[in-house]
């Protein structure tokens, strides 16, 4: 089948206007505009000659936007929409809110917090937002909703960011968020397709393995994908992941070296994703800057190949002109065949035409007014939901002496245990400013009357530590508050503790009791067994700092139902 007989078909649909538009303007592209069409860049600020460059002189076909502040939000959109002659995809991970391209933006929670409340309303609540606040300031791609499977609790960057490990809720989720996005104007990327959180491995840093077998991965994965594909998923994002027992499938002679991820392997978006699953919208690759990727093959056959495979759009470059040469010459030695490179730039055309772009264009409305932007972002309505889903969310994992709701009279001093990363992360970094977490937490208990003193080391050996008698007697409840959160270019998600000998360890849990609050990680029981309260918020944010003090102080019942096993498959963390 012509990729134009595909254009009118899902998830595309398009209208006898669209469909012409799209053909149109395929069949007046130069090669070299067709080449850029297959790029999408990132923009971390406004930088006007770079987005203008993006825009004029490369003629990319999309770009991804990181947190900005509303206002430079709509400048970035507004630059790189009024200079392109094709209107451009611009993408962010929507994932939890739209804070994920305004920094103003709600954050309804990531999905595991989304999961935890076991209403799936609540994921087409989170889809709805990211799609408003986000098209509010420009945007119309999320690389959004993560249907990723949370089987591996030893995985670094699944974890919150899926909604759980129940593959039946993991796709209806998804379905919810899909739909409710895409019905708000907001074309979705599923992903990361075949399927992270088997693997306990990161595919920034190495190419990750799915390795369930083709029965169970149907059943699975499959499921989750081939659900969200028929409720009118636009795109799928392909993921440095390894599906061996599907590549075997399909290539039966195939030999271990040669197996590859799906974003090269054109058994997997091919075969599996387009044929067996009956996909026809866009695939974009995920992040080409990965490692999962580069150790799969040079990059110069690479490039190319990704297309070639069966990706329509390359998402990034370590060096654009480096990478674009290599696209090219990708083309003109027949990699990337000319029946290929259309059909890639027929799809990435097709999706802007299902969104409208074109017309938006002619119209003047692809780009919203800042101040029609700030109207749309952080609204009273998407905050009091953001409230409603910290309430339901928060989990109680165990509270095995009973010692909640808190009596102040009782657990009159606090000792504090602040577990939080070492030094800036990269989001910090790339946004701005950290959150004072040991400091909001610490003012939290004071402001319901505790008093509040905050661990620190006293040096010593063996010998020569600290008294028992520092800690009890002196103190009526000791408190661990962590903020690890599991992220990506990282290998484990695992409590450090401090020296000598594990100091701040819970070690006082049968003279003192004791409470462990996660902020970020659903897993901290693995290392702190026998802690007898344990609680998951599952993302560190004023709202959930509120709803964890408002249900230790008995003001709201704890609602959340862990999506995944806190207890890690372990019978001592149940002690």
């Amino acid at each position: 089948m012509h990729i134009y007989e595909k254009l009118r078909k899902a998830p595309f649909n398009l209208d006898e206007k669209g469909f012409k538009w799209v053909t149109s303007t395929l069949e007046e592209m130069t090669q070299d505009e067709k080449i850029g069409q297959l790029f999408c860049m990132i923009a971390f600020d406004v930088n006007e000659e770079m987005l203008t460059a993006f825009s004029e002189k490369l003629k990319v076909g999309g770009i991804m936007g990181r947190p900005l502040p509303t206002e430079d939000a709509c400048k970035v959109a507004s630059i790189v929409q009024s200079k392109s002659k094709i209107p451009m995809l611009i993408a962010a991970n929507l994932e939890s809110g739209g804070d994920g391209l305004a920094r103003e933006g709600t954050n309804i929670g990531p999905n595991m917090q989304v999961a935890a409340t076991g209403e799936v309303d609540m994921a087409a609540k989170q889809g709805r937002i990211c799609a408003i606040e986000g098209t509010a300031v420009g945007g119309n791609w999320a690389f959004a909703p993560v249907i990723d499977i949370d089987y591996n609790f030893r995985n670094p960057i699944t974890a919150t960011r899926t909604y759980g490990s129940d593959p039946q809720f993991v796709k209806e989720c998804g379905v919810a968020f899909t739909k409710a996005a895409q019905e708000k104007g907001m074309a979705v990327s599923i992903k990361h397709f075949p399927g992270d959180g088997v693997d306990e491995r990161d595919q920034h840093l190495v190419t990750s393995i799915n390795d369930l077998s083709c029965s169970e991965w149907d059943l699975t994965f499959g499921e989750a994908y081939k659900a969200s594909i028929e409720a009118g998923a636009l795109t799928v994002m392909a993921g440095h992941i390894m599906l061996p027992e599907y590549s075997r499938k399909f290539v039966p002679d195939i030999k271990d070296e040669e197996i590859m991820p799906a974003t090269l392997a054109p058994e997997l978006l091919n075969g599996l994703l387009r044929e067996k699953l009956g996909f026809n919208g866009m695939i974009v690759s995920d992040a080409t800057t990965m490692v999962g990727v580069s150790v799969a093959m040079p990059r110069p056959q690479l490039v190319p190949h990704c297309i070639a495979a069966g990706c329509d759009m390359f998402l990034f470059t370590k060096n654009f002109e480096e990478d674009y040469g290599f696209m090219k010459k990708g083309v003109i030695d027949g990699v990337i065949t000319e029946e290929r490179l259309n059909e890639a730039v027929a799809r990435i055309l097709a999706v802007k035409a299902a969104l409208k772009l074109h017309e938006k264009k002619e119209n003047g409305t692809l780009v919203p007014t800042i101040k029609e932007a700030k109207e749309k972002i952080g609204t009273k309505e998407n905050k009091a939901i953001e409230l409603e889903c910290s309430d339901k969310a928060v989990t109680l994992v165990k509270d095995l002496e009973g010692i909640l709701p808190l009596d102040k009279s009782k657990y009159k001093k606090i000792l504090l245990h602040p577990i939080e990363p070492v030094g800036p992360s990269l989001m910090s970094m790339i946004q701005g400013g950290q959150e004072d977490f040991t400091g909001e937490v610490k003012q939290a208990f004071e402001n319901e009357g505790f008093e509040v003193d905050i661990f620190k080391v006293n040096p010593g050996l063996e010998g020569l530590m600290s008294s028992y008698f520092d800690v009890v007697g002196k103190y009526d409840l000791l408190v661990y508050a962590s903020n690890l959160s599991t992220k990506s270019n990282q290998t484990t998600v695992r409590i450090e503790w401090q020296q000598p000998f594990g100091a701040n360890c819970p070690s006082y849990i049968h003279s003192i009791p004791t409470i462990f609050i996660s902020f970020a990680n659903p897993y901290h029981l693995l290392d702190v067994p026998r802690v007898r309260t344990f609680i998951n918020a599952y993302k560190y944010k004023p709202a959930n700092l509120k709803a964890v003090i408002d249900k230790l102080m008995g003001r709201s019942e704890f609602k959340g139902k862990s999506p995944v096993d806190a207890f890690v498959g372990r019978w001592d963390t149940k002690l």
